[in-house]
């Protein structure tokens, strides 16, 4: 049976979440299921609750734990990487001073100056992991769901001999469903092509049966005024195709919001949210780590997650299409080769392959392009050591340069250089 193995298994809710899938799965539960993280404490606490939900569900799955990731991978058949490096101290770090130069954040962790040194943290480490997955592992599977997902994949592509990766995200997937319930048609009849670039793709075909939903949308939200004060819905105005991040979200790839106070009130955008996300998931921690101490177990629910649709499909050869983020290689002809863009992908048992979508609408691709530059500018500069790149990246990008001066903005990433220090890559501390 397959070898799954866990990179961050530390993020116990997560991998609580991906376990409850594959051991519900009946073809996958004599899975060998293997989990790695660098925190004995988090790593020895998803093994406990490996070890009880198999038991509970009375498997056959194989649970191992390693601190060491070359053990962990090695004859790897699928590797899902979920790490957060620095944790939540560094999350604070990325939120705290931005803060104080007056730039706004909402999640900054996929572009903005928060979303460029979570990169720069994590690329060395997935530099590594690619590595090891060459030599030990070099017909594996690895599944990203850390973000930034434009950055994180191509750096592995990019910086080692390892190609198959794939960035696994959930906007498409929510995004579609909820415009279905918009219009009040069951998701399944709906035909949808969604891509672009990560958390800023578009609908480009939004149909039921041969007819066009985007005027029954239209309809939908001229009757409702709080619709009308979201982001997105914004954005679908202006650029006329629907976008598929969250309006908290995707205000923060933009330089029209974020720096506006009557901007943050009418579109009501929630400044520094992922701060309080972050604390509420360490006190799940907490309580998991308590039931499982007492006895109590967890919950064993199916989440639906992607990666184990994903290895389900490949294991089984159950057809499904999973929105995925591939190397572009042409498959959108009006973005970049070598930019990691997202689009749909039939899983089977022949593995994933991306669909060729052609060219996007010239608005939609002129402002995908503006997001990979600050991608392509970061990892170049984890990669080649350039901390001039990191200035390059922060200065192109549209929420940062639409608040700050120049020298604001270098003055920024010096601090934020300093604070994050040895997590970065050699060159740019």
């Amino acid at each position: 049976m397959a070898r799954i193995v866990f990179v961050g298994a530390g993020s116990v809710e997560f991998t609580k979440n991906v376990l409850s899938d594959i051991l519900t799965f009946p073809e996958l539960g004599e899975s060998t299921l293997v989990l790695h993280d660098i925190d004995a404490e988090r790593l020895a606490t998803a093994e406990a609750m490996a070890n009880w939900m198999v038991a509970e569900l009375g498997l056959g799955a194989k649970v191992e734990a390693h601190l060491d990731r070359r053990a962990a991978v090695d004859g790897a058949d699928y590797v899902i990487n979920e790490i957060a490096v620095g944790g939540y101290a560094a999350t604070r770090v990325d939120f705290e001073i931005p803060r104080g130069y007056g730039l706004r954040q909402t999640i900054a962790d996929t572009l903005g100056v928060g979303g460029v040194f979570r990169a720069l943290r994590t690329i060395p480490v997935m530099v590594a992991l690619g590595t090891d997955l060459a030599e030990l592992a070099p017909h594996a599977l690895l599944l990203n769901y850390t973000n930034p997902m434009a950055m994180i994949p191509r750096a592995v592509y990019e910086g080692t001999a390892f190609r198959n990766v794939i960035g696994l995200c959930h906007s498409v997937r929510d995004t579609q469903a909820r415009l279905a319930s918009l219009v009040e048609v069951p998701e399944e009849e709906v035909s949808f092509v969604t891509a672009g670039a990560n958390h800023q793709a578009f609908v480009l075909k939004f149909e039921h049966k041969g007819r066009n939903l985007y005027p029954v949308l239209d309809e939908v939200i001229a009757r409702d005024p709080e619709l009308r004060r979201t982001v997105r819905v914004e954005m679908y105005r202006r650029f006329g195709h629907f976008p598929t991040e969250s309006s908290e979200h995707g205000s923060e790839y933009l330089p029209w919001f974020l720096h506006h106070d009557d901007q943050v009130e009418h579109f009501r955008i929630p400044v520094e949210i992922y701060l309080r996300w972050s604390a509420e998931n360490l006190g799940t921690y907490e309580e998991t780590r308590r039931r499982l101490a007492a006895g109590e177990g967890v919950e064993i629910a199916p989440a639906g997650e992607l990666a184990s649709d994903v290895i389900h499909s490949i294991e089984t050869g159950t057809p499904r299409v999973v929105h995925g983020n591939v190397r572009n290689g042409g498959l959108i002809s009006n973005l970049p080769d070598d930019a990691c863009v997202e689009v749909p992908c039939l899983v089977d048992r022949a593995g994933m392959r991306p669909t060729r979508i052609g060219a996007l609408p010239p608005q939609l691709a002129a402002l995908n392009r503006t997001i990979l530059n600050v991608g392509e500018l970061t990892v170049r500069a984890a990669l080649e050591g350039r901390r001039d790149h990191v200035y390059h990246a922060v200065m192109l990008d549209p929420n940062a340069s639409a608040t700050l001066t120049l020298q604001q903005i270098h003055d920024l990433v010096d601090d934020m250089i300093a604070a994050h220090g040895d997590l970065l890559p050699e060159g740019v501390r």
